[in-house]
């Protein structure tokens, strides 16, 4: 037989049938295992709960406020909701926010499938301590919420920011740039609006539901629920959760706005959207 025919056994040979396997292993393992890694972990909602501790909200609103988010995490029909979506499951951020770069995560992003990590999630928000902070920048803390959506490691089919606050903005920069912002990214910003009826600081102001209909709220299915007494704090937070889950709009009738009607009146707000940074500044100059 020629020399050119015989078959590889010499060392050269020996290496090249190596360096083969070791492809074929390295083939394999990008076909299992990375692949396997890359799937995304898919989640029905991405929801970051944006909250108000700023001055204006006493210590017992405080509380009350952090016990309606851990009674609805608590509450049969929140869970239902959450496992009743295509995939059973949501991913939660909750945060709460004042003056501009003030916010502190207390919960930081969790995955929400069941009772009982429905109950982690609650219990550990229970165990915070209750705080307030001084400044109300509604805008910084959304585009706080808007980054911390590349850190929560699922994929959801939506995207949510729940913002609550008893006050417009004034400080921060403007609250309508920050609201395009996320809307422009497909992030819809839900509101809380708190409407308390207490004898008025120099930067409350009235009408503080339409302030947020025309000036903080956006996205797609975006909505606003007010509350008028601390007492419906725990059952507009359920309710508004549960709509949040199932991707839901509650119709005009019922104490809140489709995005479709706050999206007409976006062109020309029927409320200053800089009226909080202008009682700021007036007070600042003494005025």
């Amino acid at each position: 037989m020629p020399a050119a025919c015989l078959p590889l056994v010499s060392g050269e040979g020996r290496a090249f049938a190596a360096i083969r396997a070791l492809v074929l292993t390295l083939w394999l393992a990008a076909l299992t295992g990375p692949a396997a890694a890359q799937e995304p972990d898919y989640v029905d909602l991405e929801l970051v709960l944006g909250v108000d501790v700023s001055r204006s909200m006493d210590q017992v609103e405080l509380e009350i406020q952090r016990a309606g988010y851990v009674a609805a995490f608590r509450h049969p029909r929140v869970l239902e909701a959450i496992t009743g979506g295509l995939h059973g499951r949501i991913a939660v951020l909750y945060f709460e926010w004042a003056g501009p770069g003030v916010h502190e995560i207390l919960v930081p992003w969790s995955v929400i499938d069941g009772p009982e990590s429905a109950e982690a999630f609650a219990a550990r928000l229970e165990s915070a301590p209750v705080r307030e902070a001084t400044g109300t920048s509604i805008s910084s803390g959304l585009y706080f919420a808007s980054r911390r959506f590349a850190e929560s490691g699922v994929f959801g089919l939506r995207r949510v920011v729940d913002v609550s606050g008893d006050g417009p903005n004034n400080m921060g920069g403007p609250v309508t740039e920050a609201r395009d912002h996320l809307a422009g990214q497909g992030i819809a910003i839900n509101g809380l609006p708190l409407l308390l009826g207490r004898p008025g600081g120099f930067l409350d102001i009235e009408l503080l539901d339409l302030y947020y209909e025309d000036c903080v709220i956006g996205g797609p299915g975006a909505f606003l629920i007010p509350v008028t007494d601390m007492a419906e704090f725990g059952e507009a937070i359920r309710r508004k959760l549960i709509l949040e889950i199932a991707g839901l709009t509650p119709g005009r009738g019922a104490a809140a706005l489709p995005v479709a009607y706050r999206a007409a009146q976006a062109a020309e707000p029927r409320i200053d959207c800089l009226i909080g940074e202008k009682l700021w500044r007036s007070w600042m100059d003494g005025n």
